[in-house]
């Protein structure tokens, strides 16, 4: 026994027999020769047999015994922190199982071991009997057996990488912490998880972004240990502070808070107080109510100003929707760029609609905006087919079961849904499962039979007799599990390995049979499914517990066991396929290893059927004007409504019955405001409720009602400001209130109090009748007293609430001499680049009076030492146009009034506006009619139904008529000039009341009205555009067209065609064509007679438009364009028949014969040709070419003999035409002269002989020999392709018939290639000599030769086809040459056909093996090296055998 250890030891994961000392052994041996360790030994090995086989079977049962309660092994030391594991030792026969429970904490591995506790008398003898020694060694092999299942466990689990995935998990989470100011912090934490998770720090739910904030924040992480580090902390640090850990298991996170406190010690008093500098946040551009479809995505973003500006500063910006806060998923996008907060709907579903509200949070306060998104349904895939359902959540989640809800569609396509089909998808795969086969009409339905552990996503469609409808939106993923463990799960964290094992003692507990179900209820009821709930037993032991579920109907005591097959986990369960209208009793019992347990005190009888009635109809509803796209909905909530979910709002046009769902998220109050209403049209409006059991009736239909903005009083003026002070008044102005309430604004009132030490008084009426203007003068007041005052508007809603009291002003007289600040300022005509700043001239003049402004600009933002002047002069009037601005900039704009004593101080600043011209902006058109009146259009897209165009000259109102008239209707107007002249120069301005500030301008300038003025007369006294004047030409048979176009004319427009004053008729002298589409007039005219010399006149009217063009032919322009008519008209009869194209010709052949051609067209078969010299007929051999048309006569060899006039004449039964060519010598042309001419020219350079070389004692001469020379033959001598320039060792000359060029003293630098060139004016002639050694030997005795074929190739060679051909030539030169062979040009390679040779450098054979009837063409030998080429030619003919007498005949004719 000395080599046993204790079970916990051997199985230790680094269990060694190497590590046990002495005085371990020695405690070992102590211990097994105890007096009861046979006993126990004897049990366990008994247990270790019976389990020895179940280890090695994987599919082994698990055993009938009960478990044990899992003890906590956690030890604890004073302060309850974790110092490491207790192990109990136990006795008996319960080693065995304590082993396994000890392998379950340590390793996470639990193997449940059989006992068998009813082993049979005999048996227990058998293994008392058993020696010591045996069970030891089977104890050792049970322990390796255990051993080589764990290891092959734990490797296949490393193996499975998807079975180590787990979520994050803090093993140390962050603690809070309290620091003095100017300190540092440090928050850590150490998370766990695979994959490994994604750490994110935020501070007040904001994220905390290093990059943003240098120097104040360090993140780092570190082998799962992540820190937060907080730089000189101060007082705007104290916040709450998160940890968020996520990967694709899920996201956990954990908090704390940092207090950082101030020392509240001694103050220097010479230290200056710290200034409190307070933001103001400004949200413009802010986005409106907005519509969207299912499956489009929509932003949403508004500019924010924040001022004064903070480098990298970021606000805190939350979006809500229905006032629940919005965090970033896949549906939500949120982005801050700096000024611009947005929010993107990536995938608008139903659940989108709402009210969203924007809400910008920084040290100052927060500044929000709201305005509601409506999302319409996406098309139905079938038609009369229901829309989705919505809002489909996952309620009451267990570890088989799960509860699903959503919310019933506003529309159901045109027929009762009859009900809703459920799907579920394993989340990480897409494949969806119908849940329910039949629809059910409850928006609720549980789900069961789901694995425990897995999570689920869930979806719904709504079916009614059309179709199914598109599936809702997937509902938040939910885990199969018991809630407490999933709380577990999100707050648990498991304790730490200290490396230490205490062993204690500790009795175990047996297994107990649960009692029983306490809380027994039926929680939901329909006619589709019960549903039960109920709570555990208290006494249920340490194990898990599953339930039975039991019936039986109402009366009668037979009960019956729902869930036969597999026990429920949960304390929920569904019970389906029950008898509607049938009452039952439930009850559930419980049941572990240890046995089945009593059942529950059963229910009360319950009925099935529908628990949850359909609400009643909403009560009376009424509409109210909101604006004029908008009516507000109110009603009377549904009576004894239960569970309500919500309402639906249905609109519809007054007598159409055509109803449109108002919204498609129900709402839960009794007030709607439904958008997206068209002006002026009249709506009747609709309500229902719903709950989960279905939609009630349709309410009563509300009264008629027209969109229109509601009126309402007006918002408080703000701004109030001291224009002028005296003695006992002072003059107030203010600004206009940013809501007038849908009205316009009828007066102000203005109200005082005194402020004695700083305590106000009571509040008195300054005016009892309203004031228009928003400035009056305050009477009555105390001189050197304080005064308060407040403002408030008023319009036909009545008096809006008063306006915040302004500062506190000292009632004193002024006495500065400078002027007080203009007041009112507004800014309109708002673009991109400019705007219009208008305002109103001080009421305190100063000294003198007012002589001029300046108007100061700068960026909203800006600090004020940033002001800046407009205008360089004063400007005298009170309004100015403000160019050169930055697209998108917001700006803010004051005014200063100048008089003689200088500049006064400056008026309020402006609100911010920001420079951008607003889609759908428009114009002032200027625009003249028909009838020349001059006027200028403005139109309006953004009409309310009070809207008004106010018309202004230099941007004062017009009330005279008598210059202008002002026609309005819908939404354009027309301000007409009645006799516009030069007291009409000036601004006009148009301004549209009850929009945002909608209005344009133009200028009328002297040249502006000058050219309006001409228009208007072009107008009046209208003229028809021409394209063209009046005009003439000449057409096919000498036919004479006059023509002109016009630019437009109506189908009504009149002509005259006028002729000397005479009006012109169609007839058929005349013809007249007028095309009224394309503006085309015409009038045709076969010929021209002397009678028709004169002038002609085209006349235009339509309706009041007219015009006129002339055309004058007379004398020399009238006889020329008769006279082309005359011949065109012959020529055309001309071409009739045949005729000639080209006219008889002479032309010098290079053989120095004469040719006279001609061509002829449209000739036939039947046209006949006689050639004539003299008048008398030639005979020709030459027979005519009908196809071509081209004559020729040949006169081979030309004398004065051949003098005369030579004659063609075409004719046929069509007609007869004739050329004639005059070949003599008189003049004017001498035609035979020069074709003897060219002839001697041609002669002569033809002649020449080819190129020779001759040694001279001089040197060396080139020369040739013509037949014919004269001067006007032009030569030309080249060497290497250039002209040679003459020189005294080069010369040119002609003795006789001889041309020779003389080169003297030649060298080598003169050897090459020389050319003479002849030209006789037409062509060109040249020969070529190659100027080497060999030419000349006394010149160039020690140059090499140049290559050259010595002979031996005939020049023909006929052989018969199949025979052999062998040629051989002789080859000279030096270098050897290069020998090449071609056959009709192309170059031959050496094959088994053609065999060729070169051999010696002298020989050169040619050889060809088998003749046949391809190789007959033209062969020739190159020869080449660099002092020259040359070349043999000779001829192959093959023929066949029975050809061969043709062949012999040829070679006759040939010699």
């Amino acid at each position: 026994m000395s080599g046993s250890l204790p079970f916990y030891q051997k199985h230790h994961r680094h269990y060694d027999r190497a590590y046990r000392s002495k005085e371990v052994q020695s405690a070992v041996r102590q211990y097994h020769q105890s007096s009861s360790y046979a006993a126990h030994s004897a049990t366990s090995s008994r247990g270790l047999r019976a389990s020895k086989y179940s280890g090695l079977e994987e599919d082994s049962k698990v055993s009938p015994l009960p478990k044990r309660a899992k003890p906590t092994y956690l030890a604890l030391d004073k302060e309850n922190q974790i110092i490491g594991y207790v192990v109990p030792i136990f006795r008996g026969r319960f080693v065995a199982a304590w082993f396994l429970s000890l392998e379950h904490m340590i390793f996470g591995v639990e193997i449940q071991l059989t006992l068998n506790l009813f082993s049979s008398e005999v048996e227990a003898q058998h293994l008392e009997q058993t020696s010591r020694k045996y069970a030891i060694r089977e104890s050792a092999e049970r322990i390796s057996l255990n051993k080589m299942i764990l290891e092959k466990d734990e490797y296949h689990r490393r193996m499975n990488e998807d079975n180590l995935q787990h979520a994050p998990d803090f093993v140390i989470k962050p603690r809070s912490h309290t620091v003095w100011e100017k300190q540092c912090v440090r928050l850590h934490c150490t998370v766990t998880g695979w994959p490994e998770p994604r750490v994110v720090w935020y501070k007040n739910n904001v994220t905390i972004d290093p990059m943003a904030h240098p120097g104040k924040y360090k993140i780092e992480s570190s082998y799962n240990v992540h820190s937060l580090e907080i730089n000189r902390c101060d007082f705007d640090d104290t916040a709450q502070y998160r940890v968020s850990a996520m990967n694709s298991k899920g996201e956990l996170s954990s908090f704390a808070s940092i207090v950082v406190k101030r020392f509240k010690g001694e103050v220097d008093e010479f230290l200056p107080a710290p200034r409190q500098r307070k933001c103001s946040t400004h949200i413009v551009d802010k986005f409106g109510v907005s519509f969207g479809r299912e499956g489009e995505t929509m932003s949403l973003g508004c500019t924010v100003i924040i001022y004064p500006t903070i480098q990298r500063y970021q606000p805190e910006v939350q979006w809500f929707r229905d006032d629940v806060l919005l965090k970033p998923s896949k549906w939500t996008h949120m982005h801050w760029s700096g000024n611009h907060a947005t929010l993107t709907l990536t995938h608008l579903n139903k659940e989108d609609e709402g009210l969203y509200t924007l809400r910008v949070t920084t040290k100052s306060g927060y500044e929000t905006h709201s305005a509601y998104v409506f999302v319409r349904d996406a098309e139905a895939e079938l038609e009369g087919a229901p829309t989705a359902p919505l809002d489909v959540q996952c309620q009451d989640a267990n570890k088989d079961y799960v509860i699903v809800t959503w919310k019933q569609p506003a529309v159901d396509g045109g027929s009762t849904i009859l009900g809703y089909f459920v799907d579920r998808c394993e989340v990480g795969t897409t494949h969806w499962i119908q849940c329910n086969d039949t629809p059910v009409k409850f928006a609720r339905f549980p789900v069961t039979a789901l694995v425990e552990g897995r999570s689920y996503i869930f979806r719904v469609r709504a079916v009614n007799r059309a179709g199914t409808s598109r599936p809702s939106r997937v509902s938040e993923p939910v885990a199969a599990m018991d809630p407490a463990d999933r709380a577990r799960m999100k707050g648990h964290t498991s304790a730490p390995w200290t490396g230490q094992i205490i062993v204690t003692e500790e009795e175990p507990a047996e297994g107990v049979v649960p009692g029983k179900p306490r809380d027994l209820a039926v929680t939901e009821a329909t006619k589709n499914y019960v549903v039960l709930s109920w709570r555990p037993p208290g006494q249920r032991g340490h194990e898990g517990i599953m339930y039975y579920v039991e019936k039986c109907v109402a009366g009668t005591d037979s009960w019956q066991r729902v869930n036969t097959e597999i026990p429920v986990k949960s304390p929920r369960f569904a019970l389906f396929d029950l008898s509607e209208g049938k009452s039952y009793r439930f009850r559930v019992r419980c049941c572990n290893s240890a046995g089945v347990g009593e059942p529950s005190e059963p229910t009360e009888a319950t009925t099935v059927g529908d628990k949850l009635d359909i609400p009643s109809a909403p009560g009376r509803v009424v509409p109210t004007r909101n604006t004029d796209t908008s009516v507000v909905v109110s009603w009377e909530e549904s009576r004894d409504a239960k569970e309500l979910v919500g309402y639906y709002i249905e609109a519809s046009l007054a007598g159409k019955n055509a109803w449109e769902p108002c919204n498609n998220k129900p709402v839960k109050g009794t007030r709607f405001v439904c958008h997206g209403l068209t002006t002026g049209d009249s709506y009747m409006f609709r309500v229902r409720a719903l709950n989960a059991a279905g939609l009630s009736d349709y309410s009563q239909e509300s009264e008629a009602i027209e969109v229109k903005a509601a009126i309402a009083s007006p918002a408080p003026p703000y701004g109030i400001t001291v224009l002028e002070s005296v003695r006992d008044s002072m003059v107030l102005g203010w600004k206009q209130p940013t809501f007038i309430g849908g009205a316009d604004i009828t007066g102000y009132f203005v109200d005082y109090r005194e402020v004695v030490d700083g305590v106000p008084g009571k509040w008195h009426e300054a005016n009892i009748k309203a004031v228009s203007e928003r400035a009056y003068r305050v009477t009555d007041l105390k001189e050197n007293k304080f005064y308060q005052f407040q403002v408030r508007a008023a319009n036909m809603a009545g008096v809006g609430i008063p306006s915040q009291p302004s500062d506190i002003f000292k009632c004193e007289e002024w006495t500065i001499a400078v002027p007080g600040p203009p007041y009112d300022l507004q800014l309109s005509e708002v673009r991109k680049h400019s705007l219009v700043v208008l305002w109103k001239p001080p009421v305190y003049q100063g000294r003198d009076p007012v002589n001029g402004y300046y108007i100061d600009i700068k960026e909203a933002d800006a600090p004020e030492e940033d002001w800046k002047g407009v205008n360089e002069k004063a400007t005298g009037k009170t309004y100015m146009k403000v160019c050169k601005l930055k697209e998108g900039v917001s700006y803010v704009f004051r005014v200063r009034a100048q008089n003689k004593a200088g500049v006064g101080k400056p008026s309020q600043v402006t609100e911010p506006v920001v420079a951008q011209t607003r889609p759908g902006t428009q114009e002032i058109v200027v625009n003249v009619d028909d009838e020349g009146v001059i006027s200028m259009n403005f139109e309006c897209t953004q009409m309310t139904a009070d809207s008004q165009f106010v018309w202004c000259k230099n941007y004062e109102e017009i009330t005279d008529s008598t210059r202008l008239t002002v026609e309005t209707k819908a939404g354009k107007s027309k301000a007409s000039f009645k006799t516009p002249d030069l007291e009409d120069l000036g601004i006009y301005s148009c301004l549209v009341t009850h929009t945002d500030g909608v209005s344009a301008s133009y200028t009328l300038t002297e040249e502006g009205l000058k050219d309006l003025l001409k228009i208007s007369h072009d107008h009046k006294f209208p003229i028809i555009p021409l394209k063209s004047d009046l005009a003439v030409e000449l057409l096919e048979k000498g036919r004479v067209r006059f023509w002109l176009q016009a630019e437009k004319i109506s189908p009504n427009a009149k002509l005259d065609y006028v002729f000397n004053d005479n009006i012109l008729t169609h007839g058929e002298k005349y013809k007249m064509n007028f095309d009224k589409n394309t503006g085309i007039i015409e009038m045709f005219m076969e010929s021209l007679g002397p009678s028709d010399e004169g002038t002609y006149t085209f006349q235009l009217k339509d309706g009041k438009a007219t015009n006129q063009s002339s055309l004058v032919l007379i004398g020399d322009v009238f006889d020329n364009l008769r006279k082309q008519s005359e011949f065109q008209r012959k020529e055309f009869f001309r071409k009739q028949g045949p005729h000639f194209v080209e006219f008889l010709s002479y032309e010098v052949t290079p053989e120095c014969c004469v040719v006279l051609k001609c061509k002829v067209g449209n000739i036939k078969k039947e046209t006949v040709v006689i050639w004539q010299k003299d008048e008398r007929e030639l005979k020709v051999d030459e027979k005519l070419s009908f196809t071509e048309g081209v004559l020729t006569l040949e006169i081979s060899k030309i004398s004065k003999k051949d003098q005369g006039i030579y004659k063609v004449i075409v004719k046929d039964d069509r007609g007869t035409d004739t050329s004639v060519l005059k070949l003599t010598d008189q003049e004017p042309k001498q035609i035979f002269n020069e074709v003897l001419y060219e002839m001697l020219k041609l002669l002569a350079a033809n002649s020449a002989t080819p190129l020779k070389i001759q040694s001279t004692a001089e040197g060396i001469r080139l020369y040739t020999f013509v037949n014919y020379y004269n001067d006007e033959l032009h030569v030309t001598w080249h060497y290497r392709d250039a002209a040679i320039a003459f020189t005294e060792r080069i010369k040119s000359g002609v003795v006789g018939e001889q041309l020779w060029l003389q080169i003297s003293e030649p060298t080598e630098k003169d050897k090459g290639k020389y050319a003479i060139e002849f030209f006789d004016g037409k062509g060109g002639v040249r020969r070529t000599v190659e100027l080497s050694g060999q030419a000349a030997p006394s010149s160039f005795s020690f140059l090499p030769d140049r290559a050259r074929v010595a002979g031996g190739l005939p020049d023909v060679v006929t052989i018969q086809e199949g025979k052999a051909l062998n040629l051989t030539c002789n080859i000279s030169g030096d270098p050897v040459p290069e020998v090449t062979w071609l056959k009709n040009e192309r170059e031959l390679v050496s094959d088994n056909h053609y065999i060729l040779k070169f051999e010696s450098g002298k020989f050169a054979s040619f050889t060809i093996t088998q003749v046949n009837t391809s190789d007959s063409g033209r062969y020739s030998i190159l020869v080449k090296n660099k002092y020259g080429t040359e070349s043999g030619d000779f001829t192959v003919s093959v023929f066949i055998p029975d050809d061969q007498d043709l062949a012999k005949a040829g070679k006759k004719d040939k010699k």
